[in-house]
């Protein structure tokens, strides 16, 4: 699985959304602090990489928090 599609699971599941698209916004899509700190959990548990909350704000779609976490040297388990 690459990075991409981990991050699109893990924000269709803490969203609760069926689909979203790469580009869509994490806080248009209703998301909040709440579960942006679960989003953050999920990162560390499920790719073993802790995202700084600054940058997920930086970064609110699926495809710029997951070119920034590659930037890490990160890969799905």
């Amino acid at each position: 699985m690459m990075i991409s599609e981990a991050v699109h699971a893990v924000w269709c599941r803490e969203l609760r959304r069926a689909d979203l698209a790469d580009d869509d916004d994490f806080f248009a899509l209703g998301g909040d602090s709440v579960v942006m700190v679960r989003i953050q959990g999920a990162f560390i548990e499920e790719l073993g990489v802790e995202v700084p909350m600054d940058q997920l704000f930086l970064n609110p779609t699926v495809a710029s928090i997951s070119a920034y976490i590659e930037s890490l040297g990160a890969v799905t388990r």
